[in-house]
């Protein structure tokens, strides 16, 4: 699966990983010292939902378009949705920010970002978004090496996305890697993996590795819009969250719940919520 952020943008899995990180996020602002964020595979930031690429997939008519066509929404999605209105008031009514964007929108002065993004003109794009933001710092550089580079953080408290694109076949191995690297230097940190739900086979052994091998404290999320039968459709969105703050279990549970009900692009839409090692 080839995920480059610029055809899938304000999709089903942004909707759930971008409303699952801002709780996230709001959950760290509830103490006054600063946080550090790491966004591992940042793209290019910032995506236009009329332009050419996000139009040859239509991918946002069954995400963020049909979630804000909605006439009532829960609570939980008000720091997602309240920052993404306050974004378009800046960049345009059909604009939809990458998760680096988002992250920044929603933390507070004080609080660091750092981003990366390995292809050159994404990275570059990136830092033009970012260049004068003195609370964040883009790198052109592969994510799960700045993972080695950049942790443990001088803040220690904060949390990080691997997103990848999936463009390589052992890509669930290094997000297996990655988890090692991370808690191996920062274990108190929040750390939010995503994966596609179009292989099931691929996304359950990475499951089935943190239910034997896995650290304490690791929820497992997923939300899904069809059934996952059909190994080559896109049938769903999963993050495995590890340390997720008090309660985020309770609030993926309602939110997704809600999610699956009204994106459901087909028979089969459901949540899982699960403690995989607690």
């Amino acid at each position: 699966m080839n995920y480059r952020h610029a055809y899938h943008a304000g999709n089903f899995a942004d909707v759930m990983k971008h409303a699952l990180m801002a709780l996230v996020i709001e959950h760290l602002k509830k103490k006054e010292k600063p946080f550090f964020w790491l966004d591992t595979h940042g793209g290019t930031g910032l995506s236009d939902l009329a332009g050419i690429e996000a139009g040859k997939t239509g991918e946002a008519a069954q995400g963020i378009t049909r979630l804000l066509a909605l006439p009532e929404k829960p609570f939980s999605l008000a720091p997602y949705l309240d920052t993404l209105a306050r974004l378009r008031t800046l960049h345009g009514a059909s604009a939809y920010p990458g998760s680096p964007l988002l992250a920044r929108a929603l933390m507070r002065p004080g609080d660091r970002l750092m981003a990366c993004e390995l292809h050159p003109q994404d990275g570059e794009a990136l830092r033009r978004l970012f260049s004068r933001d003195m609370d964040t710092r883009i790198s052109i550089m592969d994510g799960y090496q700045a993972i080695r580079a950049f942790l443990p953080p001088k803040e220690r408290r904060g949390g990080i996305l691997i997103d990848p694109p999936f463009e390589n076949r052992d890509e669930f191995d290094q997000l297996w890697q990655a988890l090692l690297d991370v808690r191996s230097r920062w274990p108190t940190g929040t750390l939010m993996l995503w994966y596609p739900v179009k292989d099931p086979s691929l996304s359950g052994a990475l499951i089935e590795r943190f239910v034997s091998e896995g650290p304490a404290k690791t929820l497992l999320t997923e939300l899904h819009v069809m059934g996952s039968e059909d190994a080559g459709r896109f049938a769903g969105s999963g993050l495995i969250i590890v340390n997720p703050p008090y309660r985020l279990d309770e609030e993926a549970s309602s939110l997704l719940g809600w999610l699956a009900s009204h994106l459901a692009q087909g028979p089969g839409a459901r949540a899982r919520i699960e403690w995989l090692r607690t």
